[in-house]
């Protein structure tokens, strides 16, 4: 089930429509007009769906058979039809995270001055903080995209007994790259054959990862000094650092790039692209920039596409992120380049490590293919990731 593509306020992608089987049924349920909902400060789609997505839910509840419900997050607050279906229907329910309900946003982070909390992000942590207790103590399970995030979530509420919990990635899906190789795209961002050595980051740059930023920027600032000649090969390309798909959201690496001096290698998009839009600059890039946060639950989700677009990856995150044992195991040198760092280190302490990766990364041959475990790397695929979905839901049907 989803909201009607209308009632959506960001612009929808056309795109991820070619990706859906025509045997997957989908209901679509409309929210309220944000026209109006804004004008008493509302505009979150799990809000302004909800009444929608119940309604839809009861009525299909009360005409055909189901045997569990299953929840993802964000948005959160359709998690509260949960409990709610579960006492009304009779079904158990499964509550997924695909990011924390109750987080940094709103206590240290938020849409503030230099990424600080302001009054609305704390009011929204407050409630937030009141209402997810009522979904996960009705879940029957719960799915994360790391343990780490499930973790954090029982933690913070003590009284929870799931059945079970699993750790679901986001994995990456193969036929999404062999839709694209069948219908290639226009890449109107860079020219892959210029000479240059095109490094790419794809998604939200998040205010927990401005260390990690900063770090590799200071490092291409070294190749300035010490490698002019290879920095003026370089160029580095961000897209969808604002998570945001509407709007003019102002652009969070720039700033930086340019207070270090390289801004005139780097170029960024904080709006949100196309998903093949993005699979496209992955697949035609000299190589990928992988990021982390102090919160490891942010990590894992963008590396898969990563993996399957073959290109070579220089990946710079928390030595505890599930990304680390994945790259160590998957993709290791010179296919991988990792840099880590951890509490007492942080990303900002790795500048001369991350700069002799880079240099080797844009100095070096492009690597053989042939060094990426492909029968490890399907162990992350989208089917294998269902796969370990459905033995959650069988465990919660059968109990």
């Amino acid at each position: 089930m989803a909201v009607h593509a209308n009632d959506y306020e960001g612009r929808p992608d056309p795109g991820l429509l070619a990706l859906v089987p025509d045997t997957l049924r989908v209901v679509r349920a409309r929210a309220w007009s944000p026209d109006w909902t804004r004008l008493v400060g509302v505009g979150d789609l799990g809000l302004r769906g909800f009444s929608g997505l119940l309604r839809s839910c009861r009525t299909l509840s009360g005409s055909e058979k189901f045997d569990c419900f299953f929840v993802t997050i964000y948005p959160s607050y359709p998690a509260l039809l949960g409990p709610l279906l579960k006492r009304g229907a009779g079904l158990p329910f499964v509550l997924d995270y695909q990011d924390p309900w109750v987080g940094a946003w709103g206590l240290s982070t938020g849409p503030g001055p230099n990424g600080a909390p302001d009054v609305k992000s704390r009011v929204s942590r407050f409630v937030a903080s009141r209402l997810e207790p009522l979904a996960v103590r009705a879940a029957d399970a719960l799915t994360a995209v790391s343990r780490g995030t499930y973790d954090a979530v029982l933690e913070r509420n003590g009284t929870a007994s799931p059945k079970r919990c699993a750790e679901i990635p986001l994995g990456g899906e193969p036929r999404d790259f062999e839709h694209l190789r069948e219908h290639p795209r226009p890449n109107p961002y860079f020219e892959s054959a210029d000479g240059n050595f095109h490094l790419v980051y794809v998604g939200t740059l998040l205010p927990k990862g401005l260390g990690t930023l900063r770090a590799v920027l200071k490092a291409v600032s070294l190749v300035k000094d010490r490698r002019p000649d290879t920095y003026q090969r370089v160029r580095l390309h961000f897209f969808g650092t604002s998570n945001q798909s509407s709007g003019g959201p102002a652009p969070r690496v720039l700033p930086e790039a340019k207070r270090l001096g390289v801004g005139d290698v780097v170029d960024e998009i904080p709006l949100r692209i196309d998903y093949l839009d993005a699979l496209t600059v992955l697949t035609q890039s000299s190589g990928v920039l992988l990021m982390g946060s102090s919160e490891l639950h942010y990590t894992a989700s963008k590396l898969y596409p990563a993996l399957l677009s073959k290109r070579p990856l220089l990946a710079v995150y928390h030595e505890e992120s599930s990304v680390v044992s994945t790259m160590r195991r998957v993709a290791p040198p010179p296919w991988g380049r990792l840099v880590t760092y951890d509490d007492e280190r942080p990303a900002e302490s790795s500048v001369e490590s991350l700069y002799r990766e880079f240099r080797a990364l844009v100095e070096g041959a492009t690597p053989d293919p042939g060094a990426l475990d492909v029968e490890a790397l399907e162990s992350f695929s989208a089917r294998a990731m269902a796969r370990r979905l459905a033995g959650v839901l069988d465990t919660v049907v059968a109990s």
